[in-house]
């Protein structure tokens, strides 16, 4: 039987010649990644398992992007904790703020994550460098610690699911609906513990933007992970932000999937996931009643990149926020905002009524930058709807693309791009 593009790089990380569905295998890591409300759990843990140091200083990461800037004595005593273990631990990728970014936009930006990695990070959303066609996935801080400790963790290998992509998106359509679409169709635990695996002539047409969008969301369906192929794309990409070395996977002709899904990207419409599942997806212009909102945030690992805010842009300039509404735009990483500071965006983007922050996750936990009062609205460019994500138990949060994002905070409401 032969194996997926997962179980090939679990294989290879176990020092074993293949796996299947099911095995417990205990493999070698290349990245281990924390934040600054993951970390300190983990370095506690060292401190209880009497662990010194960790096993490379070279493949641990740690990104204080939650509550940072810190947003009051707690965060900022997490913060000097894990500051202060970076230090103590020589810790060569650790990034605060002025270099900081939110971790899935800034490692892949960094080059810290190549193809053929295999990387745990203690957060949900680090299923992201599966863009980059590594396998990359999400654990408690405990087995954070013990990656740190020994640089292995044990895994269950996936199956998988294939999803054959052909044809490219129309305007205004991109990643993000994409990975809604997908959400919308098989549920948020369509994917439990499974990989999520791309495949198709439709894949040359995503931009590696919309990969690593789609590949944050996997989670989002319960996947272990989301993979993408290695094509000229991917290469030029990593050639372009990294020097390390890359291994290329390819799934086996006979590879067996618990499902094989087609989806045409020509037929996808600009889609938004109503509160407060991911799954509970409607195209826009299905919304037959107008759904008034009071906030967009656009940022986040899942749609804070550099062609996100041109999207935005490209449908804010020399428009203004509707009266009401308050649109806050969050670069992903410092050199985001620069990128976007050179282009003329955040200029804009001010003139039209919106705020410009500093790189945070912020406002997508429910964290500051963005707090939801009780029965407020906000449509958003982030992962999560879930009741209370963003603020208030009986706030809502929509999650769309940046183009609906922003035609939505021009008019007020739910609204397509071509609206405004």
């Amino acid at each position: 039987m032969g194996m997926t593009m997962t179980q090939k790089i679990l294989a290879a990380h176990a020092g074993v010649d293949s796996v299947k569905a099911g095995d417990l295998i205990m493999a070698d890591l290349d990245m281990v990644l924390g934040n600054d409300i993951t970390s300190p759990v983990a370095i506690n843990v060292l401190k209880k398992i009497k662990r010194d140091e960790v096993f490379d200083k070279n493949k641990v990461a740690l990104v204080p992007d939650h509550f940072a800037p810190n947003k009051d004595i707690k965060a900022a005593e997490q913060c000097k904790q894990v500051r202060c273990f970076a230090c103590d631990q020589d810790i060569t990728n650790y990034f605060e703020i002025g270099e900081m970014g939110v971790e899935h936009a800034l490692l892949p930006e960094k080059g810290l994550v190549v193809a053929g990695n295999l990387v745990i990070g203690a957060d949900s959303h680090t299923c992201t460098y599966g863009a980059l066609g590594a396998f990359s996935t999400g654990v408690g801080s405990t087995d954070m610690a013990v990656g740190m400790a020994t640089g292995k963790a044990w895994f269950k290998v996936p199956s998988a699911i294939q999803f054959n992509l052909t044809g490219a998106f129309k305007p205004g359509v991109s990643g993000k609906d994409l990975i809604l679409h997908i959400i919308g169709m098989i549920g948020v635990d369509g994917a439990l513990y499974k990989s999520m695996e791309f495949v198709g002539d439709g894949v040359a047409s995503l931009t590696m933007d919309d990969r690593f969008t789609v590949s944050n969301m996997a989670i989002e369906a319960g996947g272990k992970n989301g993979i993408f192929p290695v094509d000229d794309q991917t290469i030029a990409y990593m050639k372009e932000h990294s020097d390390k070395a890359y291994t290329v996977y390819e799934a086996d002709d006979d590879a067996s999937y618990d499902q094989v899904i087609d989806i045409n990207l020509s037929d996808l419409k600009p889609t938004v996931a109503f509160p407060h599942l991911p799954e509970n997806t409607k195209t826009v212009d299905a919304i037959k009643e107008p759904v008034k909102i009071d906030q967009v945030v656009i940022g986040s690992c899942t749609n804070g990149r550099f062609s996100d805010f041109k999207k935005a842009h490209d449908v804010l300039k020399g428009k203004h926020v509707a009266k009401g509404v308050r649109l806050i735009i969050i670069p992903a990483t410092q050199q985001i905002y620069l990128d976007c500071m050179e282009a003329g965006f955040l200029k804009d983007f001010i003139e039209s009524g919106g705020t410009v922050s500093t790189p945070t996750c912020g406002p997508c936990l429910g964290g500051h930058m963005g707090i939801l009062a009780a029965g407020e609205r906000c449509v958003s460019t982030t992962n999560r709807n879930f009741v209370g994500r963003m603020g208030h138990v009986d706030s809502e949060v929509y999650l769309a693309n940046p183009e609906v994002a922003a035609a939505s905070a021009i008019l007020g409401r739910i609204a397509a791009p071509d609206e405004v």
